[in-house]
Protein backbone atom coordinates (compact mmCIF):
# COMPACT_ATOMS: atom_id res chain seq x y z
CA UNK A 1 0.00 0.00 0.00
CA UNK A 2 1.41 3.17 -1.18
CA UNK A 3 1.08 6.76 -0.15
CA UNK A 4 2.68 9.63 -0.41
CA UNK A 5 2.00 11.09 3.34
CA UNK A 6 4.86 11.79 5.29
CA UNK A 7 5.31 11.10 8.69
CA UNK A 8 6.50 13.40 11.28
CA UNK A 9 10.14 11.49 12.61
CA UNK A 10 9.36 12.51 16.25
CA UNK A 11 5.76 10.45 15.78
CA UNK A 12 6.85 6.91 17.75
CA UNK A 13 5.77 3.89 16.25
CA UNK A 14 3.22 1.85 18.50
CA UNK A 15 1.54 -1.42 18.31
CA UNK A 16 -1.89 -2.53 18.16
CA UNK A 17 -4.50 -4.92 17.66
CA UNK A 18 -7.48 -4.00 15.63
CA UNK A 19 -10.81 -4.25 17.11
CA UNK A 20 -13.44 -2.48 13.98
CA UNK A 21 -13.76 -0.24 11.70
CA UNK A 22 -14.94 3.18 11.73
CA UNK A 23 -17.12 5.15 8.62
CA UNK A 24 -13.91 5.84 7.01
CA UNK A 25 -13.04 2.01 7.02
CA UNK A 26 -9.91 3.18 9.45
CA UNK A 27 -8.98 0.59 11.98
CA UNK A 28 -9.91 0.96 15.41
CA UNK A 29 -7.72 0.06 18.35
CA UNK A 30 -7.43 1.52 22.13
CA UNK A 31 -4.36 2.34 23.09
CA UNK A 32 -3.64 2.91 26.89
CA UNK A 33 -7.18 4.36 26.95
CA UNK A 34 -6.85 6.30 23.57
CA UNK A 35 -8.54 5.50 20.41
CA UNK A 36 -6.48 5.28 17.63
CA UNK A 37 -7.86 5.39 13.73
CA UNK A 38 -5.38 3.38 11.31
CA UNK A 39 -5.72 3.59 7.95
CA UNK A 40 -5.06 0.39 6.46
CA UNK A 41 -5.48 -1.76 9.51
CA UNK A 42 -8.40 -4.16 9.58
CA UNK A 43 -10.11 -6.00 12.77
CA UNK A 44 -8.11 -8.79 14.18
CA UNK A 45 -4.97 -7.89 13.02
CA UNK A 46 -1.81 -7.24 14.70
CA UNK A 47 0.08 -3.78 13.54
CA UNK A 48 2.92 -1.39 13.67
CA UNK A 49 1.42 2.08 13.11
CA UNK A 50 2.73 5.84 13.18
CA UNK A 51 0.53 8.58 13.96
CA UNK A 52 -0.33 11.59 11.64
CA UNK A 53 -2.35 13.57 13.98
CA UNK A 54 -2.24 13.47 17.56
CA UNK A 55 -5.24 14.99 20.03
CA UNK A 56 -5.86 14.53 23.49
CA UNK A 57 -8.00 11.38 23.32
CA UNK A 58 -7.64 10.22 20.08
CA UNK A 59 -5.26 9.77 16.90
CA UNK A 60 -5.15 9.45 12.85
CA UNK A 61 -2.36 7.14 12.10
CA UNK A 62 -1.17 4.97 9.19
CA UNK A 63 -0.07 1.15 8.79
CA UNK A 64 3.41 0.28 9.10
CA UNK A 65 3.38 -3.27 8.88
CA UNK A 66 0.85 -6.26 9.73
CA UNK A 67 2.35 -8.51 12.18
CA UNK A 68 -0.57 -11.08 12.36
CA UNK A 69 -2.91 -9.91 9.12
CA UNK A 70 -6.59 -10.98 9.18
CA UNK A 71 -7.77 -13.94 7.43
CA UNK A 72 -9.99 -11.58 5.30
CA UNK A 73 -7.49 -9.54 4.20
CA UNK A 74 -6.92 -9.77 -0.05
CA UNK A 75 -4.54 -8.08 -2.55
CA UNK A 76 -6.22 -4.93 -3.74
CA UNK A 77 -7.17 -5.30 -7.30
CA UNK A 78 -5.85 -1.90 -8.50
CA UNK A 79 -2.29 -0.83 -8.28
CA UNK A 80 -2.94 2.34 -6.95
CA UNK A 81 -5.08 1.51 -3.76
CA UNK A 82 -3.20 3.31 -0.97
CA UNK A 83 -2.22 5.96 -2.76
CA UNK A 84 -5.63 7.31 -4.70
CA UNK A 85 -8.49 8.05 -2.45
CA UNK A 86 -11.28 7.05 -4.38
CA UNK A 87 -11.14 3.60 -2.58
CA UNK A 88 -10.80 2.68 1.45
CA UNK A 89 -11.45 -1.08 1.22
CA UNK A 90 -10.39 -3.15 -1.27
CA UNK A 91 -7.86 -4.76 1.25
CA UNK A 92 -10.52 -6.19 2.93
CA UNK A 93 -12.96 -9.75 1.10
CA UNK A 94 -15.76 -7.90 -1.13
CA UNK A 95 -18.34 -9.88 1.22
CA UNK A 96 -16.73 -9.11 4.23
CA UNK A 97 -17.06 -5.07 3.30
CA UNK A 98 -20.67 -5.90 2.84
CA UNK A 99 -20.73 -7.58 6.52
CA UNK A 100 -19.02 -4.69 7.92
CA UNK A 101 -21.26 -1.83 6.74
CA UNK A 102 -24.37 -3.69 7.76
CA UNK A 103 -22.18 -3.71 11.42
CA UNK A 104 -22.17 0.13 11.29
CA UNK A 105 -25.68 0.51 10.03
CA UNK A 106 -26.75 -1.35 12.98
CA UNK A 107 -23.98 0.54 15.73
CA UNK A 108 -25.23 3.51 14.70
CA UNK A 109 -29.07 2.30 14.90
CA UNK A 110 -28.31 1.34 18.62
CA UNK A 111 -25.86 4.01 19.79
CA UNK A 112 -27.42 7.03 18.01
CA UNK A 113 -30.85 6.62 18.05
CA UNK A 114 -31.38 3.82 20.39
CA UNK A 115 -33.49 1.84 18.63
CA UNK A 116 -33.47 -1.76 16.79
CA UNK A 117 -35.21 -2.89 13.95
CA UNK A 118 -36.96 -5.78 14.14
CA UNK A 119 -35.11 -7.98 11.46
CA UNK A 120 -32.31 -7.59 8.98
CA UNK A 121 -33.10 -7.21 5.27
CA UNK A 122 -30.38 -9.09 2.92
CA UNK A 123 -27.77 -6.83 1.90
CA UNK A 124 -28.02 -5.67 -1.56
CA UNK A 125 -25.04 -6.21 -3.07
CA UNK A 126 -23.89 -6.89 -6.91
CA UNK A 127 -21.01 -6.34 -9.37
CA UNK A 128 -17.43 -5.02 -7.65
CA UNK A 129 -15.73 -3.58 -10.19
CA UNK A 130 -16.62 -1.31 -13.17
CA UNK A 131 -19.54 0.21 -11.41
CA UNK A 132 -19.19 3.55 -11.21
CA UNK A 133 -20.76 5.69 -14.00
CA UNK A 134 -21.01 8.99 -12.08
CA UNK A 135 -17.10 10.14 -11.18
CA UNK A 136 -15.52 13.73 -11.28
CA UNK A 137 -12.17 13.38 -12.10
CA UNK A 138 -9.48 15.88 -10.73
CA UNK A 139 -6.90 17.11 -13.26
CA UNK A 140 -3.40 19.00 -12.75
CA UNK A 141 -0.56 20.48 -15.23
CA UNK A 142 2.49 19.39 -13.90
CA UNK A 143 5.01 21.97 -15.65
CA UNK A 144 8.06 20.44 -13.99
CA UNK A 145 7.54 17.20 -15.71
CA UNK A 146 4.93 18.76 -18.47
CA UNK A 147 2.68 16.20 -18.16
CA UNK A 148 -0.92 16.23 -16.86
CA UNK A 149 -2.48 14.37 -14.29
CA UNK A 150 -6.01 12.89 -14.79
CA UNK A 151 -7.83 11.09 -11.52
CA UNK A 152 -9.00 11.26 -8.38
CA UNK A 153 -6.90 12.99 -5.37
CA UNK A 154 -4.57 11.24 -3.20
CA UNK A 155 -5.72 9.94 -0.05
CA UNK A 156 -5.79 12.65 2.77
CA UNK A 157 -4.10 14.94 0.22
CA UNK A 158 -5.25 17.70 -2.42
CA UNK A 159 -2.84 15.96 -4.72
CA UNK A 160 -4.29 14.33 -8.03
CA UNK A 161 -3.29 10.94 -7.86
CA UNK A 162 -0.60 10.11 -10.36
CA UNK A 163 -2.64 7.21 -12.04
CA UNK A 164 -3.26 5.30 -15.21
CA UNK A 165 -6.35 3.48 -14.45
CA UNK A 166 -9.33 2.67 -11.91
CA UNK A 167 -10.84 -0.72 -11.33
CA UNK A 168 -14.41 0.90 -10.08
CA UNK A 169 -14.83 2.59 -13.56
CA UNK A 170 -16.02 0.71 -16.38
CA UNK A 171 -13.02 -1.00 -18.17
CA UNK A 172 -13.78 1.76 -21.48
CA UNK A 173 -13.82 4.97 -19.33
CA UNK A 174 -10.79 3.71 -17.76
CA UNK A 175 -8.90 3.34 -20.85
CA UNK A 176 -9.46 7.03 -21.52
CA UNK A 177 -7.64 7.85 -18.18
CA UNK A 178 -4.13 8.07 -20.15
CA UNK A 179 -5.42 9.48 -23.43
CA UNK A 180 -7.13 12.12 -21.76
CA UNK A 181 -3.59 13.05 -20.09
CA UNK A 182 -1.85 13.02 -23.96
CA UNK A 183 -4.44 15.12 -25.27
CA UNK A 184 -4.42 17.56 -22.29
CA UNK A 185 -1.08 18.04 -22.26
CA UNK A 186 -1.12 19.48 -25.91
CA UNK A 187 -3.31 22.01 -25.18
CA UNK A 188 -2.99 25.70 -24.63
CA UNK A 189 -5.57 26.07 -21.88
CA UNK A 190 -3.81 22.56 -19.88
CA UNK A 191 -3.07 24.26 -16.65
CA UNK A 192 -6.45 25.74 -16.95
CA UNK A 193 -8.18 22.77 -17.19
CA UNK A 194 -9.15 21.31 -13.22
CA UNK A 195 -11.54 18.98 -13.12
CA UNK A 196 -13.88 16.56 -15.74
CA UNK A 197 -17.16 15.45 -14.60
CA UNK A 198 -17.75 12.26 -16.00
CA UNK A 199 -21.58 10.68 -16.75
CA UNK A 200 -21.87 7.14 -18.51
CA UNK A 201 -25.85 6.77 -19.96
CA UNK A 202 -27.25 3.52 -21.88
CA UNK A 203 -26.45 5.36 -25.05
CA UNK A 204 -23.82 8.02 -24.77
CA UNK A 205 -20.74 8.45 -22.68
CA UNK A 206 -20.45 12.73 -22.05
CA UNK A 207 -16.87 14.14 -20.42
CA UNK A 208 -17.94 17.93 -18.94
CA UNK A 209 -14.56 20.11 -18.83
CA UNK A 210 -14.04 22.78 -16.46
CA UNK A 211 -12.25 25.48 -18.81
CA UNK A 212 -10.64 28.51 -16.68
CA UNK A 213 -10.27 30.12 -19.93
CA UNK A 214 -11.45 30.29 -23.64
CA UNK A 215 -10.25 27.26 -25.73
CA UNK A 216 -8.28 28.25 -29.05
CA UNK A 217 -9.03 26.44 -32.08
CA UNK A 218 -6.03 24.28 -31.55
CA UNK A 219 -7.81 23.43 -28.41
CA UNK A 220 -11.22 22.81 -29.83
CA UNK A 221 -9.52 20.82 -32.42
CA UNK A 222 -7.58 18.27 -30.08
CA UNK A 223 -11.15 18.06 -28.42
CA UNK A 224 -12.99 17.02 -31.55
CA UNK A 225 -10.35 14.48 -32.24
CA UNK A 226 -10.58 12.66 -29.20
CA UNK A 227 -14.87 12.58 -29.05
CA UNK A 228 -14.56 11.01 -32.63
CA UNK A 229 -11.73 8.73 -31.56
CA UNK A 230 -13.04 7.52 -28.43
CA UNK A 231 -16.85 8.02 -29.20
CA UNK A 232 -17.70 10.32 -26.73
CA UNK A 233 -19.48 14.19 -26.06
CA UNK A 234 -17.44 17.16 -25.28
CA UNK A 235 -19.12 19.28 -22.94
CA UNK A 236 -17.68 22.43 -21.33
CA UNK A 237 -18.20 24.64 -17.83
CA UNK A 238 -16.91 28.07 -17.51
CA UNK A 239 -18.13 28.86 -14.71
CA UNK A 240 -21.67 27.73 -12.55
CA UNK A 241 -23.88 24.81 -13.45
CA UNK A 242 -25.56 27.18 -15.36
CA UNK A 243 -22.81 27.59 -18.21
CA UNK A 244 -22.75 23.16 -18.72
CA UNK A 245 -23.21 23.29 -22.23
CA UNK A 246 -22.44 20.58 -25.03
CA UNK A 247 -19.55 21.58 -27.35
CA UNK A 248 -19.26 18.47 -29.94
CA UNK A 249 -21.08 16.64 -31.26
CA UNK A 250 -23.92 18.44 -31.01
CA UNK A 251 -25.89 15.75 -32.51
CA UNK A 252 -25.19 12.83 -30.24
CA UNK A 253 -28.10 10.88 -28.18
CA UNK A 254 -28.84 11.66 -25.00
CA UNK A 255 -27.28 10.81 -21.66
CA UNK A 256 -30.65 8.57 -19.96
CA UNK A 257 -30.69 5.29 -18.29
CA UNK A 258 -33.75 2.78 -18.09
CA UNK A 259 -35.70 0.46 -15.38
CA UNK A 260 -37.01 -2.21 -17.48
CA UNK A 261 -39.24 -4.09 -15.01
CA UNK A 262 -40.57 -1.06 -13.94
CA UNK A 263 -41.04 0.01 -18.45
CA UNK A 264 -39.15 3.80 -17.72
CA UNK A 265 -36.76 5.43 -19.06
CA UNK A 266 -34.88 8.66 -17.42
CA UNK A 267 -33.19 11.51 -19.60
CA UNK A 268 -30.81 13.53 -17.59
CA UNK A 269 -27.93 16.08 -18.12
CA UNK A 270 -24.34 15.25 -17.00
CA UNK A 271 -23.96 17.27 -13.95
CA UNK A 272 -27.43 16.13 -12.41
CA UNK A 273 -28.05 13.76 -9.81
CA UNK A 274 -28.09 10.19 -10.66
CA UNK A 275 -27.40 6.74 -8.62
CA UNK A 276 -23.47 6.03 -9.98
CA UNK A 277 -24.47 2.52 -9.84
CA UNK A 278 -27.04 1.13 -12.15
CA UNK A 279 -27.44 -2.31 -11.29
CA UNK A 280 -27.36 -1.66 -7.98
CA UNK A 281 -30.02 0.66 -8.43
CA UNK A 282 -32.26 -1.53 -9.95
CA UNK A 283 -31.99 -3.88 -7.44
CA UNK A 284 -32.68 -0.89 -4.20
CA UNK A 285 -35.93 0.07 -6.14
CA UNK A 286 -37.29 -3.59 -6.32
CA UNK A 287 -36.57 -3.85 -2.71
CA UNK A 288 -37.97 -0.49 -2.15
CA UNK A 289 -41.51 -1.01 -3.92
CA UNK A 290 -41.44 -4.47 -2.08
CA UNK A 291 -41.24 -2.31 1.21
CA UNK A 292 -43.65 0.24 0.33
CA UNK A 293 -46.31 -1.95 -1.30
CA UNK A 294 -48.06 0.90 -3.58
CA UNK A 295 -51.51 -0.19 -4.87
CA UNK A 296 -54.27 1.78 -6.78
CA UNK A 297 -55.89 4.23 -5.13
CA UNK A 298 -53.01 5.50 -2.83
CA UNK A 299 -51.71 8.94 -2.12
CA UNK A 300 -47.90 8.26 -1.84
CA UNK A 301 -45.55 10.84 -0.77
CA UNK A 302 -41.85 11.00 -2.24
CA UNK A 303 -39.97 13.75 -0.45
CA UNK A 304 -35.98 14.86 -2.06
CA UNK A 305 -37.13 13.12 -5.20
CA UNK A 306 -34.80 14.11 -7.70
CA UNK A 307 -35.44 13.33 -10.96
CA UNK A 308 -37.88 10.73 -9.88
CA UNK A 309 -36.22 7.85 -9.22
CA UNK A 310 -38.58 6.35 -7.03
CA UNK A 311 -41.75 8.34 -7.77
CA UNK A 312 -42.27 6.98 -11.34
CA UNK A 313 -42.14 3.03 -10.29
CA UNK A 314 -44.44 4.09 -7.51
CA UNK A 315 -46.70 5.70 -9.87
CA UNK A 316 -46.62 2.62 -12.22
CA UNK A 317 -48.69 0.81 -9.65
CA UNK A 318 -51.58 2.96 -10.00
CA UNK A 319 -51.03 5.13 -6.49
CA UNK A 320 -51.25 9.23 -7.23
CA UNK A 321 -47.98 10.54 -6.18
CA UNK A 322 -46.12 13.88 -5.12
CA UNK A 323 -42.51 14.27 -5.76
CA UNK A 324 -41.23 17.00 -3.40
CA UNK A 325 -37.26 18.17 -4.30
CA UNK A 326 -35.50 21.27 -3.60
CA UNK A 327 -33.63 21.84 -6.70
CA UNK A 328 -35.46 23.29 -10.00
CA UNK A 329 -33.53 22.04 -12.51
CA UNK A 330 -34.64 17.92 -10.53
CA UNK A 331 -38.14 19.31 -10.63
CA UNK A 332 -38.26 20.10 -14.00
CA UNK A 333 -36.08 17.04 -15.49
CA UNK A 334 -38.68 15.25 -13.14
CA UNK A 335 -41.73 16.61 -14.88
CA UNK A 336 -40.44 15.38 -18.32
CA UNK A 337 -39.33 12.23 -17.59
CA UNK A 338 -43.39 11.50 -16.09
CA UNK A 339 -44.45 13.01 -19.48
CA UNK A 340 -42.28 10.87 -21.21
CA UNK A 341 -43.24 8.02 -19.78
CA UNK A 342 -47.01 8.79 -19.61
CA UNK A 343 -47.47 9.15 -16.40
CA UNK A 344 -47.90 13.01 -15.76
CA UNK A 345 -51.90 12.33 -15.17
CA UNK A 346 -50.49 10.42 -11.80
CA UNK A 347 -48.16 12.48 -10.71
CA UNK A 348 -47.09 16.09 -9.48
CA UNK A 349 -43.95 17.29 -8.82
CA UNK A 350 -43.33 20.53 -6.46
CA UNK A 351 -39.69 22.31 -5.52
CA UNK A 352 -39.92 22.59 -2.07
CA UNK A 353 -36.93 23.16 0.87
CA UNK A 354 -37.51 20.08 3.10
CA UNK A 355 -35.08 21.21 5.30
CA UNK A 356 -37.44 23.96 6.56
CA UNK A 357 -40.58 21.96 6.92
CA UNK A 358 -42.95 22.82 9.63
CA UNK A 359 -45.58 20.80 11.04
CA UNK A 360 -47.96 23.63 9.53
CA UNK A 361 -46.21 22.93 6.36
CA UNK A 362 -46.60 19.55 6.33
CA UNK A 363 -50.45 19.46 7.42
CA UNK A 364 -50.63 21.40 4.63
CA UNK A 365 -49.90 19.20 1.86
CA UNK A 366 -52.65 17.07 3.31
CA UNK A 367 -52.86 12.95 3.90
CA UNK A 368 -50.95 10.23 2.43
CA UNK A 369 -51.23 7.09 2.92
CA UNK A 370 -46.99 6.23 2.64
CA UNK A 371 -43.77 7.93 2.24
CA UNK A 372 -40.93 7.44 1.24
CA UNK A 373 -37.93 9.72 1.55
CA UNK A 374 -34.63 9.59 -0.03
CA UNK A 375 -32.57 12.90 1.56
CA UNK A 376 -28.90 14.13 1.26
CA UNK A 377 -26.47 12.92 3.49
CA UNK A 378 -27.89 15.67 5.85
CA UNK A 379 -30.97 13.36 6.33
CA UNK A 380 -34.52 14.16 6.63
CA UNK A 381 -34.95 15.46 10.15
CA UNK A 382 -37.15 18.77 10.11
CA UNK A 383 -39.34 16.61 8.11
CA UNK A 384 -39.93 13.37 10.26
CA UNK A 385 -39.78 16.08 13.37
CA UNK A 386 -42.92 17.99 11.91
CA UNK A 387 -45.00 15.10 12.29
CA UNK A 388 -47.59 15.12 15.77
CA UNK A 389 -46.12 12.77 18.44
CA UNK A 390 -49.88 11.73 18.73
CA UNK A 391 -50.21 9.83 15.90
CA UNK A 392 -52.58 11.90 14.80
CA UNK A 393 -51.28 13.30 11.17
CA UNK A 394 -48.76 11.00 8.98
CA UNK A 395 -48.69 7.99 7.34
CA UNK A 396 -49.45 4.56 7.91
CA UNK A 397 -45.58 2.90 6.46
CA UNK A 398 -42.78 4.99 5.41
CA UNK A 399 -39.76 3.89 3.26
CA UNK A 400 -36.64 5.70 4.31
CA UNK A 401 -33.86 5.48 1.66
CA UNK A 402 -30.20 7.10 3.09
CA UNK A 403 -26.70 7.62 2.36
CA UNK A 404 -25.74 8.46 6.01
CA UNK A 405 -26.14 5.78 8.63
CA UNK A 406 -25.16 8.39 11.13
CA UNK A 407 -28.86 10.49 9.92
CA UNK A 408 -30.81 7.31 9.25
CA UNK A 409 -29.90 6.30 13.20
CA UNK A 410 -30.90 10.16 14.35
CA UNK A 411 -34.70 10.36 12.13
CA UNK A 412 -35.11 6.38 13.58
CA UNK A 413 -35.13 7.63 16.56
CA UNK A 414 -37.32 10.54 16.51
CA UNK A 415 -39.90 8.41 14.60
CA UNK A 416 -39.65 5.32 16.88
CA UNK A 417 -38.80 7.54 19.83
CA UNK A 418 -40.97 10.49 19.81
CA UNK A 419 -43.72 9.65 16.72
CA UNK A 420 -45.01 6.16 17.64
CA UNK A 421 -43.48 4.13 14.41
CA UNK A 422 -42.26 1.25 14.51
CA UNK A 423 -38.65 0.31 12.75
CA UNK A 424 -39.77 -2.92 11.03
CA UNK A 425 -36.72 -3.81 9.06
CA UNK A 426 -33.63 -2.53 8.48
CA UNK A 427 -30.49 -3.17 5.73
CA UNK A 428 -28.06 -2.42 3.82
CA UNK A 429 -27.18 -1.22 0.06
CA UNK A 430 -23.51 -1.71 -1.26
CA UNK A 431 -24.06 0.80 -3.66
CA UNK A 432 -20.48 2.00 -3.87
CA UNK A 433 -17.95 -1.17 -3.35
CA UNK A 434 -14.31 -0.90 -1.64
CA UNK A 435 -15.42 2.51 -0.16
CA UNK A 436 -16.73 2.95 3.18
CA UNK A 437 -19.85 4.71 2.15
CA UNK A 438 -23.12 3.10 3.65
CA UNK A 439 -25.94 3.26 1.77
CA UNK A 440 -29.25 1.54 3.65
CA UNK A 441 -32.74 1.32 3.31
CA UNK A 442 -35.11 1.25 6.58
CA UNK A 443 -39.20 0.06 6.83
CA UNK A 444 -41.26 1.86 9.37
CA UNK A 445 -44.70 1.15 10.44
CA UNK A 446 -47.31 3.10 12.79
Amino acid sequence: MRSRKKFKSDNPIGTALIESLDQEGRGVAHVDGKAIFIRGALPNEKVTYQSTRIKSSYEFAEVKSVLKASNLRVTPKCPHFGMCGGCALQHLDFSAQVAAKQRLLENDLRHIGKVKPESLLPPIYGPAWGYRHKARLRVKYVAKKDRVLVGFNEKSTPFVADMNRCEVLPPRISALITPLQEMIVQMCIRDAIPQIELAVGEHAVVLVFRVMETPNAKDEALFKAFADEFDVQVWTQTKGLDTVQPFYPLDGPKLSYSLPEFDLTYPFNPTEFTQVNPHINQVMLRRAMQLLSPHAGEKIADFFCGLGNFTLPIARSGATVLGMEGLEVLVKRARESAALNGLAEQVEFTEADLFDMTPELLQGLGHFDKWLIDPPRDGAMALVSALPNDGSFGPERMVYVSCNPATLARDAGILVNEKGYRMVAAGVINMFPHTSHVESIALFER
